[in-house]
C-alpha cells in the first residue's frame, strides 16, 4: 500500500466521519474522489476535481450495515452534506469492476484529518480502469483528462484491464 501525498483538500474523502459512525478504520473511497489519495489538487485537471460525491465502502460489511450508517449520517441532504459542500455515497466494494489486485495497490490515506480513519484510495490506474468498466461519459472524460496531464499511463491501464476483474469477497485484510 502506497502513502497519500498530503492536501487540505484531502478531508474530502472524509475517514474520519465514516470511521467514527462506525467504529471502523478503514473506509474504500472508490469513486472518482479516490485520486485525491494520489494527487495534490494542483496537480489534477478541472474533471478530476468535479465531483462532489465520495463513494465509500467497507472491505468487511457483507451487508451494506457499514454503508448504510455512513449514507444517513454524511449522505446526500444530509446536514454535513449542507455544512461541507460534498457528501459520502454508500457504495460496496462489489459496486465497482475493479481490477485484480486493486487491494494490493490502493493507497492509504492517513493524516492528523482523517484519525481516527484512513481512507483507503484506489491506484489512479485501478480507478480509471474501473471508471472506463462503468462506461459512462462522465468517466470517459475523467480518465482522458488524467490521460491529457500525463498522470496516468496508457498501457499501464491496458494491462491492469487485461488483469480482468478481482474477487468481490469482502474479507478485510488486516
Amino acid at each position: 500500500m502506497a502513502q497519500a501525498a498530503d492536501d487540505t483538500r484531502r478531508t474530502r474523502t472524509h475517514p474520519a466521519v465514516g470511521s467514527r459512525i462506525v467504529g471502523e478504520q478503514d473506509i474504500v473511497v472508490i469513486g472518482s474522489q479516490s485520486i485525491l489519495g494520489s494527487f495534490t489538487d494542483s496537480q489534477l485537471p478541472d474533471p478530476a476535481i468535479a465531483s462532489i460525491e465520495a463513494d465509500l465502502a467497507f472491505l468487511d460489511d457483507p451487508d451494506n450495515t457499514k454503508a448504510d450508517k455512513v449514507d444517513g449520517a454524511i449522505g446526500e441532504d444530509s446536514q454535513f452534506h449542507a455544512t461541507f459542500g460534498y457528501y459520502g455515497q454508500r457504495v460496496s466494494v462489489t459496486t465497482a469492476m475493479l481490477p485484480a489486485g486493486w487491494r494490493d495497490r490502493v493507497v492509504v490515506f492517513d493524516n492528523a484529518d482523517t484519525r481516527p480513519g484512513r481512507g483507503l484510495c484506489l491506484d489512479p490506474r485501478d480507478l480509471v480502469v474501473s471508471k472506463l468498466a462503468a462506461g459512462r461519459e462522465k468517466s470517459f472524460e475523467f480518465g482522458a483528462a488524467l490521460l491529457r496531464a500525463g498522470l496516468i499511463d496508457a498501457d499501464v491501464l491496458s494491462a491492469r484491464r487485461n488483469l480482468g476483474h478481482g474477487a468481490t469477497s469482502t474479507t478485510s485484510r488486516r
